[in-house]
């Protein structure tokens, strides 16, 4: 019998993840998709939604940034954050000098309503509430959102209050500054070293802030960046990791802008709304409860050939009772008088019995 009878056959395009999945697939923090893959959360159930299910394993996500206002750290203050509960490696870089103040900006997970249970209070600690207030300083109160005794795929945060010290202090947690990083290939190393010291079973996130941004060394060396955007790939790809890479598209040529949405497996972009637009205001429900919208422009699809079909590819971004970020169909009616319900809790976009300016 020859040896080609003994080895399985495959598609010329599809991958092998039998050997990751199998390894990352009772970790927290994973979530099982089709086709062999697996999801990591972007850490807004809404648009882990909308992607089908989350960031996949092994890609690079794109944001395209809004120079009228600075909506894409959301997305990246809420991705960070929910690598750092489930205990994932991170690594953030940004064009500013000191990259490690970003942490104290990261949101809180919510407690959840149906379950309270990791905390946990007795008489005694009761009776000594102030000592017991420290102990979050020392990693020994365990803040980690729990739901059925096992940790949340994909938590609920609170913008207004800041992630507790023991999460990002850990040695899975670094920071470099792109200020002072000349060599991109340097960096590449350094990334590839850094997951590589953590088991691959656990993965990690990559967060890397305005890549084009003019304060970077490397700025206006566009086959430098497209060189290292390719890197970053296969780094991803053989680290079961996720890279979330937001840039300004204003800032660089038509062309490299191109080049760079073309290289992505994930592309969205986020737009400010204008303060005082009449016309919009007219167009779009709940207008006044908007910060800005998020465009889906292509959703990783690996080892199938099949396209990603959206209900819907523009989002308005809003902050429920000032707190939590939630995505929501711009053709959404409100129900009840209300502003309209959140991408997660409707499948659909529903229509209104009632008439108005544009009728869906």
């Amino acid at each position: 019998m020859s040896m080609a009878a003994d080895k399985p056959r495959g598609g010329s395009f599809s991958r092998n993840f039998s050997a990751a999945s199998s390894a990352i697939s009772h970790i927290p923090g994973f979530k099982h998709g089709p086709n062999g893959t697996m999801f990591l959360s972007s850490g807004i159930s809404d648009l882990d939604r909308i992607l089908g299910g989350g960031f996949t394993v092994g890609s690079l996500v794109m944001v395209m940034e809004d120079t009228e206002a600075p909506h894409h750290m959301l997305l990246l203050r809420n991705f960070m954050s929910q690598g750092l509960v489930h205990h994932q490696p991170l690594i953030y870089t940004s064009p500013s000098k000191d990259p490690r103040g970003f942490l104290g900006t990261l949101p809180s997970p919510m407690a959840s309503r149906d379950d309270k249970s990791h905390v946990h209070v007795t008489e005694q600690e009761r009776g000594l509430r102030i000592a017991w207030q420290y102990k979050k300083y020392f990693g020994e109160h365990n803040s980690e959102p729990l739901r059925d005794g096992k940790s949340e795929y994909c938590s609920d945060f609170d913008l207004r209050k800041p992630l507790e010290r023991h999460f990002f202090t850990g040695k899975h947690v670094d920071c470099v500054s792109l200020n002072d990083t000349s060599d991109l290939t340097a960096f590449i190393k350094h990334c590839s070293s850094f997951l590589s010291r953590a088991p691959q079973s656990m993965g990690g996130r990559i967060a890397i802030q305005s890549l084009c941004s003019p304060q970077c060394n490397f700025f206006g060396k566009e086959w430098d960046m497209l060189s290292f955007v390719r890197s970053l790939k296969t780094v991803v790809r053989l680290s079961n990791a996720v890279a979330v890479v937001t840039f300004p598209p204003s800032l660089v040529s038509s062309t490299f802008s191109k080049r760079l949405q073309h290289l992505a497996d994930t592309l969205v972009s986020v737009k400010a709304i204008p303060d005082e637009d009449k016309e919009l205001a007219k167009l779009l429900t709940g207008y006044q409860d908007m910060v800005g919208l998020l465009s889906v422009h292509k959703v990783a699809r690996i080892n199938t050939q099949v396209p990603a079909i959206l209900e819907a590819t523009t989002f308005s971004m809003k902050l429920q009772k000032r707190r939590s970020l939630v995505l929501e169909c711009l053709n959404q009616a409100p129900v009840d008088g209300s502003s309209g319900a959140s991408y997660a809790s409707s499948g659909g976009c529903s229509v209104s019995s009632k008439t108005g300016p544009l009728d869906f």
